[in-house]
């Protein structure tokens, strides 16, 4: 009888299971443990994670380690994703032009064009000027308001106000005229005064339609057709603002400066293609496809998408310890999307959304560096350890203990960074491919478009869904139904959107609404996952069409997110594929299924 560990690092998680092999061959599985990931997936920074991982298992089986006779460890292939950008041209706003801003409570209605005037200065202004006041930080409400109003019984004409503090509403309710003003504005000293200056305030629920809206802009200030051309990227900035600033001078400037994304060439076994980035996600991967199998992916030089893959390669040597033109980009998954980017000079942090594409690489797999793991943890351990085969292959053997499954059958093992798929026909052959981009893909396309902070909250909405608290007894989840509760909810709570966790209720402190995220979310994993499951089954059926494929057992720890399962069997459906959510063992759920096939 021997006892038998298989350990699967994966990008996310590192999980074992032990085994113990009857004499008949019959293999009785006694424990298993799932753990964390220590560094870059198959890199020394690994070990403490298997030991962790090992430990935890052995500790459940009650066994030491000189109980066991063999560990078996997989061939690890590490995937790096990052954002490389399209073309985008990145929107200065000098001195003399300024663009603003979008304060929650801004005061008033409508729409105002003069010249920008100190509140203080408003008795120099001559008879007939139309004028916008800028209040500062040190003036209250209170004396702001009678100064306006004083203003306008003696005939001055005041079209609105920009005021440093939050007093909007509380100035324009004592008010004799109605007029917009928009407050909050952090860089206020940066004001130029004398100035030809427009201001918007839109309704409650609704937004600027004027200033985010170039032909607006060129109305207000009667620009020509060349200078309206170079107002987009204010408007564009000023889109889906309740209120928004414009301020030109006569020496006003918009440089427009493109950053290239650079061109990417890939080399394949029979063929070579360049592709610009900027010609989009779907040209990238078209090219894939006609350069399949591919030996190595390479950036331009000096631009973003070059950057990005020569620090992959960067970093995986450093790693490894390998040189640096040894290391080969094996696969590469891109995606559109798109990036809020800072637009520079705005009243108050503006950005722009510019398009973007999404790019998730794999480095090839390196038998040599887990050999190097694998001596390194007989040494500490004195047991036996091998590398016991890739993880397509293994978790085909894995996912076969599934009740209900037999050969010949194709599995999609969807983890944390590759997307990872084989077929085994009815004589036992196997066909695998491995491809860059799985669920840490999808948690840096939703952190990107909805641009957040942290990937921690990211993966937080990927992984949960999410409510609105609409009372401080009731929420609204993101499908239409309605929750009571019996206890009060935290006041923190109250009319935000709110992510489900397993824990409790967090709070989504972002300006999103709920559909906006909703859409980020669902869309991000199609474009992965659906992406990928259709790019993998096709490069391993034999015929090169999935519809020869009769049934797939989705495995690996994104298999038991709450949607993409459903996702990519509805899309497997269309070619009358049989899909669905692997039972390791029939215990395991979806995990756990390469370590029990290195087990096997």
């Amino acid at each position: 009888m021997k006892i038998v560990a298989g350990i699967d690092i994966g990008n996310a998680t590192t999980e074992t299971a032990i085994g113990r092999v009857l004499d008949d061959g019959r293999v009785d599985f006694i424990s298993d443990a799932i753990v964390s990931t220590t560094g870059i997936k198959g890199t020394s920074d690994n070990i403490p994670g298997i030991f962790n991982s090992l430990n935890k298992a052995m500790e459940k089986a009650g066994l030491d380690f000189k109980d066991l006779t063999l560990i078996r460890i997989n061939e690890a292939a590490p995937v790096i994703g990052d954002v490389a950008m399209e073309t985008i041209t990145e929107t200065i706003i000098t001195e003399s032009t300024m663009i603003g801003h979008n304060p929650r409570t801004p005061g008033g209605i409508g729409i105002g064009v003069g010249i920008g005037t100190r509140i203080e200065d408003l008795h120099e202004v001559e008879k007939g000027t139309d004028v916008i006041v800028l209040i500062p930080r040190d003036m209250g409400f209170g004396e702001s308001s009678e100064r306006i109003n004083r203003a306008l019984s003696e005939g001055i004409s005041i079209k609105g106000a920009i005021a440093a503090n939050d007093d909007g509403v509380l100035i324009v309710n004592r008010l004799k005229e109605n007029i917009p003003i928009v407050d909050e504005v952090t860089l206020f000293e940066k004001i130029p005064v004398g100035m030809l200056t427009a201001i918007e305030v839109a309704h409650v629920g609704a937004v600027v339609e004027v200033l985010s809206n170039p032909y607006g802009i060129a109305t207000l200030f009667s620009l020509s057709s060349e200078e309206t051309r170079f107002v987009v990227p204010i408007a564009r900035a000023l889109i889906g603002n309740r209120s928004a600033v414009v301020i030109k001078t006569p020496k006003g400037d918009v440089k427009l400066r493109s950053i290239p994304a650079g061109e990417i060439q890939i080399l394949g076994e029979k063929n070579r293609l360049k592709v610009n980035v900027d010609d989009g996600a779907k040209v990238l991967m078209d090219a894939m496809g006609k350069c399949h199998p591919v030996k190595d992916i390479v950036g331009e030089p000096g631009t973003n998408a070059g950057g990005m893959l020569e620090k992959i390669r960067h970093v995986m040597a450093e790693l490894t310890g390998q040189h640096h033109g040894d290391i080969k980009i094996q696969d590469l998954l891109a995606v559109d999307t798109i990036s809020p980017q800072k637009v520079t000079g705005g009243l108050a942090g503006e950005f722009s959304m510019e398009s973007a594409v999404g790019v998730a690489a794999m480095v090839k797999a390196d038998r040599l560096q887990m050999e190097v793991i694998a001596r390194e943890m007989q040494e500490k351990l004195g047991v036996p350890v091998e590398v016991g085969g890739v993880e397509a292959e293994m978790a085909i053997k894995g996912a076969l203990t599934t009740p209900g499954t037999d050969i010949p059958v194709a599995i999609l093992d969807m983890g944390a960074g590759s997307t990872d798929s084989s077929l085994m026909t009815r004589n036992g052959k196997v066909d695998l491919v491995h491809l860059a981009g799985a669920g840490n893909m999808v948690t840096l396309l939703i952190k990107t478009e909805l641009g957040l902070d942290s990937l921690e909250l990211a993966e937080d909405i990927k992984k949960y869904s999410l409510a609105k608290a609409e009372s401080l007894f009731h929420i609204r989840h993101e499908d239409g139904s309605v929750e009571f509760f019996d206890k009060p909810l935290d006041p923190k709570l109250f009319a935000r959107i709110i992510i489900l966790k397993d824990e409790g209720m967090v709070p989504l402190h972002a300006d999103l609404s709920m559909e906006k995220v909703k859409f980020v979310r669902r869309k991000a994993k199609e474009k992965v996952f659906v992406t990928n499951a259709l790019r993998a089954l096709s490069q391993v059926s034999l015929t090169g069409d999935i519809r020869g494929i009769e049934h797939v057992v989705l495995v690996g720890g994104s298999a038991l997110d709450f949607e993409i399962p459903q996702m990519v069997t509805d899309a497997l459906s269309q070619y009358g594929v049989v899909a669905g959510r692997g039972n390791i063992r029939g215990c395991m759920g979806p995990r756990n299924a390469v370590a029990t096939g290195l087990v096997l």
